[in-house]
């Protein structure tokens, strides 16, 4: 599905002020609910600005000759990976953060982009309401319209506010992935971080909270 503009701030401000209300509370006994609905459709035009076409990152793309001959071999394969680009989004079903770090690898056929590229595109599929699977199928699908690699993966890792707010009420981290063509074969798993192992950089840093 195609992003959509977001709505405009005066939308935003009369939806929040009208969700104060309905809340039962009053401006005059909390004057500080004054400025909310302000700040609030500032908020979301920051936190949701990924809904906006306009805001698609321009990716630099180079080539990369892999192997010795006139293309890259698969003997001659190379990876890159991008580890720990820590990343915040909303849950769609309850408009709460959900909050993590990803982790981004293809296997180049040729053509590379630029090392903040993976960075950049979390960052614009994260600036939307979101599922965290769906996530991790736009940046792939980015990716392989973008530098058509021999493979890609895009491991994601996050808290999920509506879980630990509401329902369960219990702390987790959930982790998604997204993993095709050659990066299915076995020799590139150990470049991920596998299923339940935080990466090396991740484990070196106190956990939050």
């Amino acid at each position: 599905m195609a992003p959509r503009a977001a709505g405009t701030a005066a939308g935003v401000e009369r939806a929040v002020a009208e969700l104060i209300r309905a809340l039962g509370l009053d401006t005059a006994a909390e004057p500080e609910l004054l400025e909310t609905p302000g700040r609030v459709a500032r908020l979301y035009a920051e936190v949701f600005a990924g809904l906006d076409p306009a805001a698609e990152p321009e990716l630099e793309v180079f080539p990369h000759e892999t192997g010795p001959g006139p293309g890259p071999s698969a003997q001659d394969a190379e990876l890159v990976v991008v580890r720990d680009i820590p990343f915040h989004s909303m849950c769609v079903h309850h408009l709460v953060p959900f909050f993590g770090r990803a982790h981004v690898a293809y296997v180049p056929a040729g053509t590379i982009i630029g090392i903040s590229g993976p960075a950049r595109l979390v960052d614009y599929y994260g600036r939307r309401p979101q599922l965290q699977e769906r996530m991790g199928r736009q940046i792939a699908d980015h990716l392989e319209r973008l530098v058509k690699p021999r493979g890609v993966a895009v491991v994601l890792e996050a808290r999920h506010l509506c879980m630990e707010m509401r329902g369960i009420r219990k702390r987790g981290v959930v982790e998604t992935r997204v993993v095709r063509g050659a990066m299915t074969e076995p020799r590139w798993a150990a470049a991920l971080p596998g299923p339940g192992r935080r990466s090396r950089a991740a484990r070196a840093r106190p956990a939050p909270g």
